[in-house]
């Protein structure tokens, strides 16, 4: 069949196989599992940090103490460039959306919380999970709001819209895709998060640091559970498992705020991801660093036993994607060095960073 109705419906077609209950039916065999695999890995609300450890404490301070506490986290603030605040901005509006994530999460067929306090490993995970990520949005808030340095109703208006917006899902409903997408997902977060720690720390705000760095630690425990499903996916049912993740890297994985707006901006998410990158917080080279970690991990390569022809094809597919995004990064380097477009940003009253526009 020609025509894009066509491509669109085999496309349909290919993900809405894993809904076979075949397929489910791996899922709900595995649940025992998750329940020794995956729970373990979240930490009960009274062992977590919370974002009131990690600012001051208008209650235990009193009125000075609270005061100087606050103009110390501005002080401190004050030296962390405006490159780094966008990313910032950029980090805390894409954890700002956790209710379009959690939803995400509730449509994955056979792992997802069917009544809203199921008992199952799956239904709890997600909820233990977005319990965790909830304190990131919180926290990363709070600290910006204190450090007078954004302009928080156009942040916060930013986040209105995202969430209004919401984020297109290739194979909404499969655990299998959608597994694989949080597992590259949380790895790309972790990376970010990390980064901005670093050099946050570099330019002497280690308040912030310490924030970013703790974001960054829930983020890497997180993506230890999703990449642990897929490896056991990939080893109980590697035909499917190998499809699915060349499904998701034909379409690549795009970031989850891809639809974020400012009401100002008409490429805002295209312009925070060049900030993020020109700075060193989230690049092209950690994609590929994450696809590379991603097919160690899973033995993508080592894949032959159980295989379809098809299976065969996603797996070379895969793999070969490595070299190809390699090569691009080369070529991007080798086209003349392109002079950074200076780009106004509504989060930090309007002041310009240069980026390098693609």
């Amino acid at each position: 069949g020609g025509g894009p109705t066509a491509g669109r419906r085999e496309e349909e077609e290919e993900w809405r196989r894993y809904l076979a209950p075949e397929r489910l039916e791996v899922l709900a065999q595995l649940e025992p599992w998750a329940e020794a695999n995956m729970l373990p890995l979240l930490k009960p609300a009274d062992e977590a940090w919370q974002p009131a450890d990690m600012l001051p404490d208008a209650a235990a301070l009193g009125a000075d103490g609270f005061h100087a506490a606050c103009l110390e986290l501005r002080a401190r603030a004050e030296g962390v460039p405006d490159a780094q605040l966008v990313c910032l901005v950029g980090n805390m509006v894409t954890e700002e959306a956790l209710p379009t994530y959690q939803s995400m999460s509730n449509r994955f067929e056979g792992t997802r919380d069917a009544t809203g306090a199921d008992g199952t490993a799956w239904a709890r995970w997600v909820r233990g999970w977005s319990a965790e990520e909830n304190r990131h949005g919180d926290v990363l808030s709070r600290y910006m709001y204190l450090s007078g340095r954004l302009d928080m109703r156009q942040v916060e208006r930013t986040v209105h819209r995202l969430i209004s917006s919401g984020m297109a899902m290739h194979a909404p409903a499969s655990p299998y895709h959608g597994f694989i997408y949080v597992a590259f997902q949380e790895r790309a977060t972790s990376i970010s998060h990390g980064n901005t720690a670093r050099q946050v720390r570099a330019h002497g705000d280690a308040a912030l640091a310490r924030i970013c760095g703790a974001i960054a630690a829930d983020e890497k425990r997180h993506e230890a559970a999703y990449t642990r499903v897929v490896a056991k996916l990939f080893e109980v049912d590697p035909d499917a498992a190998v499809r699915a993740m060349a499904y998701m890297m034909r379409r690549r994985i795009t970031m989850p705020a891809a639809l974020m707006d400012d009401g100002r901006d008409a490429d805002l998410f295209a312009h925070y991801a060049a900030a993020a990158q020109q700075a060193g917080v989230y690049t092209a080279s950690d994609y590929r660093g994450i696809l590379e970690h991603l097919i160690r991990q899973w033995r993508v390569e080592e894949l032959s036993a159980g295989l379809s022809g098809e299976g065969r094809r996603a797996r070379d597919y895969v793999c070969a994607l490595r070299e190809k995004i390699r090569r691009m990064e080369e070529r991007a380097h080798d086209r003349v060095r392109k002079e950074p477009t200076p780009v106004p940003f509504s989060w930090i009253f309007d002041r310009p960073v240069s980026v390098v526009l693609h």
